[in-house]
């Protein structure tokens, strides 16, 4: 795969991102700053922040996009990306349905391949569902997760480190395969970690509210799914894409545990914000979530070993059992 053709699927999958046309400011500045990320790390003549600058303004249009694809497996790889895009915050809008009807057509997807990773797409939907319980209307307490006081865990401290450890090295080895369910398998987890530290210091969270913290810290839904896809595209490891030949992990693992990271130090924010009492505003959780972030980066290098053995166990039906809980 060329630059051109890295560029032609970031392109898709930037479309994506805009396709329901909802995104708060707060969102786009996030993806505004992976494509200039994206563009500084990756070698040759790739602008990734002049491509974010023509999809936003319409100077490079989806139909020359998909035409540059002339691989199947790149256009069935681009097609994957932009439903992780458009599935990342919940389930697809009207207008993100509509776009991504619009893409399979341009892209004369296989039928078949395209309809099987859909359902794959709302499997992982559902597990981010089920990661935390949804807002019930009515219920007492579906709208408020309790009054602000700062707490004692249920669980020691050294416990939820582990617990905090375990979802990151997790992550991190998601992050390291391919196949484009295990970018999508790290949210549900990132939701299902911080539900359950939540609810170890007595606070019964719900789905949007673990949303909004993740968000306030910095951490966009469908950005985060830009960056893990741009970095491996860019880094290789979907160099012949959809299910050809692909980098090794070993190859792949310098710089790339980026989701080690952000859970580790996603873990370590709310374990400080609820015990806490919760009281840390937007610019405090963001300005903390960044200062936990650089360790958290050190980090990945010690426990690289322990990521790739990981990585190198993991299919489908035990990811699904971790979110599941079983």
């Amino acid at each position: 795969m060329n630059r051109e053709q890295q560029k032609s699927i970031l392109a898709i999958a930037l479309y994506a991102a805009f396709a329901d046309g909802a995104k708060h400011d707060r969102e786009r500045e996030e993806i505004r700053r992976i494509a200039e990320s994206l563009g500084g790390e990756a070698e040759g003549p790739a602008d990734l922040a002049r491509l974010y600058q023509d999809v936003l303004l319409k100077r490079v249009s989806l139909d020359a996009a998909a035409a540059a694809l002339q691989d199947p497996g790149e256009r069935q790889l681009a097609y994957e990306m932009a439903v992780c895009v458009c599935d990342a915050d919940g389930r697809q809008s009207e207008a993100e349905q509509r776009f991504l009807n619009d893409l399979k057509a341009l892209l004369k997807l296989d039928a078949g391949q395209s309809a099987a990773f859909e359902r794959e797409a709302d499997v992982m939907v559902e597990l981010s569902e089920a990661a935390a319980p949804a807002v019930v209307a009515g219920a007492a307490g579906a709208t408020a997760p309790g009054p602000v006081v700062a707490a004692q865990p249920n669980v020691t401290e050294a416990e939820l480190d582990k617990t905090i450890l375990n979802f990151a090295l997790m992550n991190g080895a998601l992050e390291l395969l391919p196949q484009s369910w295990a970018s999508m398998a790290i949210i549900p987890l990132q939701i299902k970690m911080v539900y359950g530290i939540g609810r170890a210091h007595g606070v019964q969270l719900d789905q949007g509210h673990i949303k909004e913290f993740i968000a306030a810290a910095g951490v966009g839904l469908t950005s985060q799914y830009l960056e893990q896809f741009g970095r491996k595209l860019l880094g290789g490891l979907l160099g012949k894409a959809a299910g050809k030949t692909f980098g090794s992990i070993g190859g792949a693992a310098t710089g790339m545990a980026f989701s080690f990271a952000t859970t580790y130090a996603l873990g370590q924010l709310a374990k400080r914000y609820y015990a806490g009492g919760r009281v840390m505003n937007t610019l405090v959780l963001k300005d903390t979530f960044q200062t936990l972030l650089g360790p958290a980066k050190q980090m990945q290098t010690q426990y690289m070993p322990q990521i790739q053995q990981q990585a190198g166990t993991l299919d489908m039906a035990r990811v699904m059992a971790m979110v599941r809980g079983a």
